[in-house]
């Protein structure tokens, strides 16, 4: 395996390396809390939101893989695009069913 640096030597390697893991703590952070609510509340919103916030931790390690040669460029690329999508779904799958719900609820 490379090492960060020898796939981005100089300053944009290390730049690069501390964003994917910045992104990669902070991510992992918000899905903890994103769980927590889930566990807290126990609805399908809730989980599908989850989901998504799991969805942007995977995007981080597509980053990292690819950066340590795990992951190929295009792969890297497409990994990231499906992830993109996942988590745009979810979430307006998660909004979609509180909305109907919530409609249910006042009925």
């Amino acid at each position: 395996m490379n090492s960060l640096l020898q796939v981005a030597p100089g300053v944009q390697g290390v730049a690069y390396a501390v964003v994917v893991a910045v992104g990669g703590v902070a991510g992992a952070l918000l899905l903890g809390l994103g769980l927590a609510a889930f566990f807290r509340r126990r609805s399908r919103s809730y989980l599908l939101v989850a989901l998504a916030l799991g969805a942007l931790v995977a995007r981080a390690g597509v980053a990292a893989a690819s950066a340590v040669g795990v992951v190929g460029p295009d792969a890297h690329h497409f990994g990231e695009h499906v992830l993109d999508v996942v988590m745009a779904g979810l979430v307006v799958a998660a909004v979609y069913y509180a909305r109907d719900v919530r409609a249910e609820a006042a009925s």
